[in-house]
């Protein structure tokens, strides 16, 4: 179908995000069967193993045994911030928050990321990073109080706060990834890999152990698959075919639309008028951002 090789880079990207654009209705139905500490563990371990399986068809089993102890040293950073700390503190997002509100405040990373480049990488901020902030955290605002923009009554301030929160974690993972020389996919097993360790030390000291049912497996194994692993290494993929960057990366504003309407189908929310306000001023100061600052 894809010929070309933008074609190609069209497919991975599309295949991407329309991964992308399920997990947050996945996140929800899993968590109707699993606690947050449930789904991690569940999750990770498939990730883990989906990525292991991706390194050895790859054949990248040789420069990971050829790996230095500093290079094992900054995988247990990168491992702690994800999987480990991002995504524990992503699913109580999901288990606080309607999905709607959840995803789009989630995709203010790159907002946050503009923010916190300036001290821990000396960039400046830009015009294009206020007004993308401007918008972006209104529409935050919108989203969590459900419209009630004077009242400013939250739906749930520790699910807003930890959703923030998220942005930030997420971002100090990416910043920590510009600094690290290693091919992608093997550095993301051995972040995966160190943070299976930190999940398995936590997950006896606060959850209590048991066997989920089918639904709380099947919904674990479709965010280990589909969210943690498969969807970055097909980025990876539509990178190294594009062109340019822009010409793909402006397919990611593609999810949050869909995911509303698969939170709508699949999980069973009304999907609210503040919701759709919010997520169009998200996306237009994304859009700012990307724009005014030349990007790609």
């Amino acid at each position: 179908m894809f010929k070309t090789t933008q074609g190609k880079a069209y497919g991975y990207a599309l295949a991407t995000v329309l991964l992308w654009s399920t997990v947050a209705s996945a996140f929800k139905l899993a968590l109707r069967h699993l606690s947050p500490a449930e789904l991690l563990l569940w999750s990770a371990v498939v990730a883990t193993l989906s990525l292991a399986v991706i390194v050895t068809v790859t054949g990248g089993w040789r420069e990971i045994r050829q790996s230095s102890a500093s290079d094992w040293r900054f995988s247990v950073l990168t491992g702690f911030l994800n999987p480990f700390l991002y995504y524990l503190v992503l699913f109580k997002v999901y288990d606080l928050l309607p999905a709607q509100q959840a995803q789009p405040i989630n995709y203010t990373w790159a907002l946050m990321l503009a923010l916190l480049s300036v001290p821990l990488l000396g960039r400046r901020v830009t015009a294009g990073d206020l007004i993308g902030m401007l918008l972006g955290y209104t529409g935050v605002v919108i989203i969590a109080t459900g419209g009630s923009f004077s009242a400013l009554n939250f739906t749930s301030v520790p699910g807003v706060a930890l959703a923030l929160l998220s942005t930030v974690i997420w971002s100090l993972y990416w910043i920590c990834g510009v600094r690290d020389q290693r091919p992608p996919v093997m550095a993301l097993f051995q972040s995966f890999l160190c943070g299976l360790v930190f999940t398995l030390v936590f997950f006896p000291l606060f959850a209590d152990w048991r066997v989920p049912d089918w639904r709380g497996l099947l919904g674990a194994s479709y965010v280990g698959l589909f969210e943690m692993s498969v969807p970055f290494v097909l980025w990876l993929f539509a990178l190294k075919y594009a062109e340019r960057v822009s010409q793909i990366s402006g397919l990611i504003f593609l999810s949050p639309p869909l995911s509303l309407v698969l939170i709508h189908c699949a999980v069973g929310e009304a999907i609210q008028r503040s919701t759709l306000v919010g997520v169009a001023l998200i996306l237009a100061g994304l859009l700012a951002q990307k724009r005014l600052n030349h990007d790609g």
